[in-house]
């Protein structure tokens, strides 16, 4: 991939150092926004951005806004963003939502600055062992040895972020790197076409259709519109149902596509999901497990008598699979069977979890992007929603929760003409509630609606399922640990102090009014539910 002509450089501007080698070389590899949060050792890249405007760089007051915005980036624009961190801790900041990325499979670069080569020696205050730190969510991982060698690190980096199913790629930049002369842009190498899958996969995902009650879990790029619609094809002439991972990355659903069930959380409704299935086939997702180990039940949610089939692994091409088993099938005539508009609803009166599903699946907007981390609160969100207009969802992959917010920043700059409706829980929210802050800045088309229930409630049930007893059997030292109450946190006085908009409504109907006009009207603003 060469360089666009926008990079070229005047003879007139000097030596380029190793930071603005890395930009460039960034930008021309197609990873043109960063996120950032930056430090002393990256002081150069921040002043190379006045001589490379085509980077679209970001500030973040966290750095878990700056992974978690870089991961919502790629998920809608289906290519890397960048993060600027600072040195080991900085990283460390990051982590949670690398970690959602990483089971997301989402590519991402990271850009992490360090000391000085020479400067090591000295074990200065934040001096660290970044490697060792990054490692663990790092697919790639180089530290540049010297200026001339940062653009070529680069290119490769890139394309190790964008091979199949997508990568977290993390180079660090030692200081003196970064502010010595650099030798010219590199070029990143295409990208090599997902694996094709055997056609005795195909075959045996056929026969174990036929033979009798199955289930297809799709994943990956096979949760949009287009394999979709084939995997409903294939369901239709065989029966299967169709069910997508409880941490699905992405998902194009809504009327007019085909729908699908997820994956429950609680581990009886995964079973039931599951308890009459001979043969679940796989295509983009890993088995299906339970989210935690609980005394006494199953990890494992199929039965011992069913078979589980890899059709496609993540790296594998699975649209391409899924139409493969649809001609094997003689499904490509078949009705995908397609999900019909959601009827009009106008709940008023208190509120209510069901009532919060009705006002939100009757709100959302056509082509909107739903970042969900609503939690208990939230549940029954994905199955109201079903026929709603056509959308994009987004749930949290990885199960650290703060993502949401981080997650809709980046989705609204790769989408910015297309409105983001963010459903955060108030104690989720609060991981990352600097986000907000970044959304007004950069003015997103971001709706988050806090649902305040002022507890950590998915705890309260979690205490019952693994034998610590629930709400009954806590005694009050106990029950402080699951509370976040004493004093409420105030959503709306957050947001306006970050500089968003906010309201607390206490109905269903007033609920309704005020999602209806942030979703109608651009620019950012806030809903505390008070559930």
């Amino acid at each position: 991939m060469k360089a666009p002509a926008a990079l070229d450089r005047p003879p007139s501007a000097g030596p380029m150092n190793g930071a603005e080698s890395l930009i460039r070389t960034l930008v021309g590899g197609g990873v043109d926004v960063c996120f950032a949060n930056p430090g002393t050792s990256e002081m150069h890249f921040v002043a190379a951005l006045d001589r490379v405007p085509a980077m679209h760089c970001i500030l973040a007051l966290f750095e878990g806004v700056c992974t978690g915005a870089a991961d919502g980036y790629a998920r809608m624009a289906d290519r890397p963003a960048a993060t600027l961190l600072h040195l080991g801790p900085g990283f460390a900041n990051g982590m949670a939502n690398l970690h959602n990325a990483s089971k997301a499979n989402t590519p991402l670069v990271n850009v992490v600055g360090d000391h000085a080569t020479y400067h090591r020696a000295y074990d200065s205050p934040l001096t660290s062992d970044v490697e060792g730190i990054a490692r663990p969510y790092s697919n790639w991982l180089r530290t540049s040895k010297s200026a001339t060698d940062v653009s070529g690190d680069a290119a490769t980096a890139i394309a190790a972020a964008r091979r199949a199913p997508g990568h977290i790629a993390t180079l660090i930049l030692p200081a003196n790197t970064a502010w010595s002369a650099a030798g010219d842009i590199a070029e990143v190498e295409p990208d090599e076409r997902r694996a094709i899958v055997a056609d005795a996969a195909v075959e045996r995902a056929a026969l174990l259709l036929r033979s009798g009650p199955a289930a297809i879990i799709v994943a990956g790029p096979a949760l949009r519109e287009g394999p979709l619609a084939t995997a409903g094809r294939i369901a239709t002439l065989t029966g299967a149902k169709i069910y997508a991972p409880y941490g699905m990355a992405r998902a194009e659903r809504g009327a007019g596509r085909v729908p699908f069930e997820r994956v429950p959380f609680s581990l009886d409704g995964a079973l039931a999901m599951f308890a009459q299935m001979r043969s679940i086939i796989l295509v983009g997702a890993t088995a299906p497990v339970a989210f935690f180990a609980y005394p006494g039940r199953p990890s494992v949610l199929t039965p011992d008598d069913c078979t589980v089939h890899v059709l496609s692994r993540p790296d594998e091409d699975g649209v391409a699979a899924l139409e493969a088993l649809a001609e094997r099938l003689g499904a490509r005539t078949s009705a995908p069977g397609f999900a019909p508009a959601l009827a009009p609803a106008s709940p008023q009166g208190p509120i209510t979890l069901p009532g919060i599903a009705a006002v939100v699946a009757a709100a959302i907007p056509q082509h909107a992007i739903v970042v969900d981390e609503s939690q208990t609160s939230g549940r029954a969100i994905m199955t109201t929603s079903i026929g709603s207009a056509p959308h994009d969802y987004i749930c949290n992959t990885g199960g650290s929760i703060g993502y949401a917010l981080p997650v809709a920043v980046g989705a609204a700059v790769a989408c910015p003409d297309r409105p983001v409706l963010c459903l955060e829980a108030d104690g989720s929210g609060m991981y990352t509630l600097q986000a907000l802050w970044t959304i007004a800045r950069e003015n997103l088309n971001v709706t988050t609606v806090i649902m305040a229930n002022r507890k950590y409630q998915v705890l309260i049930g979690e205490s019952k399922n693994v034998g610590a007893g629930g709400v009954e059997a806590l005694g009050p030292r106990a029950l402080d640990m699951l509370e976040i109450g004493r004093p409420n946190l105030d959503w709306v006085a957050l947001a306006n102090g970050m500089g968003v908009p906010g309201e607390r409504v206490t109905t269903l109907d007033a609920f309704a009014a005020a999602l209806q006009r942030d979703l109608r009207e651009p620019g950012p603003a806030l809903i505390e539910v008070v559930v």
